[in-house]
């Protein structure tokens, strides 16, 4: 893929190493051409000096060719700007923006542009370890029907397998995270202890989804 970048900081950069080292093709794009320091030497890709949401810069940058665009900037309304250029203008369709206002994040969600909410999905993390009872709204599809969420389990459901958990809740085990790294679970696949399980459900069955998972899985006699 081509993937256009705007916002050359620490997440800007990073991304556009991780993506060069699976073998796309970048173009990042920042105001400030000093910006451009925090590429490691070897980077191939392009930099292109510039406002992010310019239809010229982002020609220049290879929009028009584009699998995907990434606005990460520190400016909500610019990261905004430009998704929608990068969409509306250019008919880029897989699209993010990082948005710091969580408010904001989930207006854009819902009109079909993938937000990441910095500050908001930080400060959820943290509070998913300490207080991890109920669901956490990971991901919403533009019209609201479906989320992806992680769910506490109960203790009761450990050893018990991923398909017998998708059984009695009628949602579907999306993939676990079980030291740190995920897991596409088969029919057979055994829930751990530690394991952070994600599911996908109707939006309307979030809350009966984690009653459920949160009792003890019924006992078969």
């Amino acid at each position: 893929m081509h993937v256009v970048i705007m916002g050359c900081g620490r997440v800007g950069s990073t991304v556009a190493h991780i993506l060069e080292s699976h073998d796309h093709t970048v173009a990042i794009v920042d105001q400030n051409p000093e910006a451009f320091r925090r590429l490691q030497p070897g980077f191939e890709g392009s930099t292109v000096a510039g406002v992010g949401f310019d239809r010229d810069v982002l020609i220049e940058a290879g929009i028009e060719r584009a699998d995907a665009f990434v606005a990460v900037s520190s400016g909500d309304n610019s990261n905004i700007l430009a998704a929608r250029v990068a969409r509306e203008t250019f008919g880029v369709d897989n699209v993010v923006a990082r948005i710091y206002d969580p408010g904001r994040a989930e207006v854009y969600q819902r009109l079909g542009i993938p937000t990441v909410a910095t500050v908001r999905w930080t400060a959820d993390q943290i509070l998913r370890r300490l207080f991890p009872e109920g669901a956490q709204t990971e991901w919403v599809d533009p019209t609201g029907t479906v989320q992806l969420a992680e769910f506490h389990i109960s203790n009761g459901w450990i050893g018990h397998s991923a398909d017998k958990l998708e059984g009695a809740t009628g949602a579907r085990v999306a993939f676990l995270t079980r030291y740190g790294e995920g897991v596409l679970p088969t029919a057979s696949t055994v829930i751990q202890d530690g394991d952070l399980v994600h599911i996908l459900v109707n939006t309307e069955r979030v809350s009966y989804v984690a009653q459920v998972l949160a009792k003890d899985p019924e006992v078969e006699i």
